[in-house]
């Protein structure tokens, strides 16, 4: 993520490219007094029947609503309710605009919609009517390099348990920012919270500074349990083996004093994890941030935390080990940030599988009894169903040998987890005779290539040229989008992306002036400084620039956890657009973004690169709505009802890595009045 050295000229910058959208995947992997831009804080709201009150709808990150006015029957007639603009657009310029990208979801607190811009400016509406209420700037630095992603998934909420009556700040909106920060300001008016650090935020400050601006960021949703406030951080990949530390911050709610620091990769000679870290290479090595979105269990007091790969991503010798607690599922006292357990999905990641979706929590009802777990999705397509008190498989793991043979000074793992159940969800292998085209000519191409690249399945380690085949890439499977869960049925529903990759490591000697990161013609080359080689990335394309994998290349997939097997599948995306003739062929997408299901007995998702948010029908997978968006969906819808009427709110915009169409629109679908009121 974030591409240093490259020109504004290498920007990708039509939306119909197959090719620029796959290259974007590899990224994927303010004092109280002061006035907010409009603050309405007598405004009276409609009484709430269901609501979206966390980044993952619910404090498990589910994506669940208990909404049901839209159901299966009536889902064809919605319709446009309202429609806001952020006026980021004008307000931005078109360069800063095209280095960012807009993944956020909104969350109802105290009857005002709140959400954030990838500029962070926070922004509060009236949900009935899109109305703004109030709006906060906190200025963030705008002088991060291109390409670097401005980005601001969402925010959080924490109500004061010791308030009496309506107080400033009694309930408090967390957001963290691009340059670090984390902000607090009263939910009902906007204003910065006094008592919270200074002028109402607090600046992170890590043990080792970044070198540069944009090099460490935050980017996703904080969360909060046992009053404190914790968030991870995106770290920029590739670029050197002593990138800064992944450290998670656990801050205090109310004083915005440190309460606790995690480190991913151990400090401590005392950590167990250190024995992972042969030859003191934790001393040298870096990143294994926490990049994506935790979730918090308040009753059991532990914050699971998706743990990224270490530094640099594809060439491991300089950090020889299975490097816990990288790559892994790491669960955390809340008070103090100690680690409970930790669950490592891959040992010595050089794959660049990052645990990149949010976790989510659920009680499993199995051989009649009720399990507490916590479920993982992960970029190989795995799913580890996690018992939330131990980390222990509920379904088993077993060990398998891997590929080795490794480039020279690297360290390989001998073996690497998978889970007995559920079965992988995309594959983890690509044949010559898997090679899939348009025409036999474009097809021939793309067995050509399968047959010159090293490929022995999944964990093949990287090599210099020709190259390896990444079965899967490394944007998933599953990504940072996640997925949404109906207890009721014990159904997971989660999208995927099934696009191989090739890596090309490259010998130090043949790129002696590269120190960062460049992107041109769909390939990039990263620096990796710190190893003998830099990194060649592509994705594995037809001539006509189309995965050369067989179709799907997206999909959604229903996982009964009950038994972890696949309810349904259905392809995600339509390439219409990209012919010469309109035509509704759902050879699925590449997708970021996630699902939401509500108790309507329907899932809604965008994510696509077809530029469409979708109702599918929860039981059968069957669409049974689509409408066109305004601007890019990357990023995750959410619903509420309010006042009698259930709407369907979507944030819109520009998204980097998919050249997707700019814009600022946030747009909400309701039942016409007549439909609705006759619920």
């Amino acid at each position: 993520m974030g591409m240093l050295g490259r020109t504004a000229d290498h920007r990708i910058h039509e939306a119909g490219a197959l090719a620029a959208a796959l290259i974007g995947l590899i990224f994927a992997s303010a004092c109280w007094a002061e006035a907010p831009g409009v603050v309405t804080s007598s405004v009276v709201t409609p009484s709430v029947t269901a609501g979206w009150s966390y980044y993952g709808g619910t404090s498990d990150g589910t994506r669940y609503s208990t909404a049901h006015q839209i159901n299966r029957d009536n889902v064809a007639d919605l319709r446009l309710a309202w429609s806001y603009s952020t006026g980021e657009m004008q307000r931005r310029g078109a360069d800063l605009i095209a280095n960012s990208s807009t993944e956020t979801t909104p969350i109802l607190v105290d009857g005002n919609l709140v959400f954030c811009t990838p500029f962070n400016r926070l922004v509060a509406l009236d949900p009935g009517t899109g109305r703004e209420r109030w709006s906060l700037d906190p200025k963030i630095d705008l002088s991060h390099p291109i390409p670097y992603q401005y980005n601001c998934r969402g925010v959080s909420f924490w109500r004061d348990s010791q308030s009496m009556g309506p107080q400033l700040c009694a309930t408090r909106i967390f957001m963290a920012t691009n340059d670090s920060r984390i902000i607090a300001v009263d939910a009902a008016t906007g204003r910065r919270c006094p008592n919270f650090g200074v002028n109402g935020e607090v600046t992170l400050v890590r043990d080792a500074p970044p070198k540069f601006p944009g090099e460490v960021s935050i980017c996703s949703a904080p969360v909060v349990a046992r009053d404190v406030v914790a968030v991870g951080s995106f770290i920029m990949d590739n670029l050197r083996t002593d990138a800064p530390s992944g450290t998670v911050f656990g801050v205090d709610v109310r004083s915005g004093a440190l309460r606790w620091k995690f480190e991913p990769v151990p400090r401590d000679p005392a950590d167990p994890a250190m024995s992972t870290w042969l030859e003191g290479s934790a001393t040298r090595t870096g990143a294994a941030n926490v990049w994506s979105t935790m979730v918090a269990d308040e009753v059991r007091g532990i914050i699971y935390a998706p743990v990224g790969s270490a530094s640099p991503d594809f060439y491991g010798g300089a950090r020889k080990g299975n490097n816990s607690y990288s790559s892994s599922l790491v669960a955390l006292d809340a008070t103090t940030g100690r680690p409970i357990w930790n669950f490592q999905s891959v040992h010595h990641d050089v794959w660049d599988y990052d645990v990149s979706a949010p976790p989510l929590l659920a009680t499993l009802r199995k051989d009649g009894a009720n399990i507490p777990v916590v479920v993982q999705n992960t970029k190989q397509g795995f799913v580890w169903v996690l018992n939330r008190e131990d980390g222990k498989p509920v379904f088993g793991a077993v060990e398998k040998p891997v590929p080795q043979n490794g480039l020279p000074g690297e360290w390989l793992s001998p073996t690497q987890p998978f889970p007995i159940k559920p079965a992988p969800l995309v594959p983890l292998t690509l044949t010559p005779d898997d090679a899939w085209g348009f025409t036999f000519w474009d097809k021939r191409a793309c067995r050509k290539k399968i047959e010159s690249l090293r490929s022995q399945g999944i964990f093949t380690p990287a090599s210099t040229a020709p190259g390896t085949l990444l079965v899967p890439g490394s944007a998933g499977g599953a990504n940072w989008g996640g997925a949404a869960y109906d207890a009721e049925h014990q159904l997971m529903i989660v999208n995927v992306n099934r696009a191989a990759q090739v890596v090309i490591m490259i010998p130090r000697k043949q790129i002696p002036s590269l120190t960062g990161i460049s992107l041109a013609n769909g390939t990039d080359v990263s620096a990796a400084t710190g190893t003998p080689y830099g990194v060649h990335r592509e994705w594995l394309l037809s001539p006509w620039g189309a995965p050369c994998s067989p179709p799907p290349w997206g999909e959604l997939v229903a996982l009964d956890l009950s038994d972890g097997s696949v309810r349904w599948r259905v392809p995600l995306g339509s390439i219409e657009k990209h012919l010469p003739f309109h035509f509704e062929w759902n050879l699925g997408t590449p997708n970021l973004g996630g699902p939401i299901v509500t108790s309507g007995g329907l899932v809604f998702i965008a994510a696509t690169m077809d530029g469409f948010l979708r109702a599918f029908d929860l039981q059968s997978g069957k669409m049974l709505w689509r409408v066109e968006l305004p601007a890019g969906g990357q990023a995750t819808p959410m619903t509420y009802e309010i006042g009698g009427r259930q709407y369907l709110v979507m944030v819109t915009g520009h998204h980097m890595w998919f050249g997707s169409p700019a814009g600022d629109a946030v747009v909400a679908y309701a039942l016409p009045d007549s439909r609705a009121a006759a619920h």
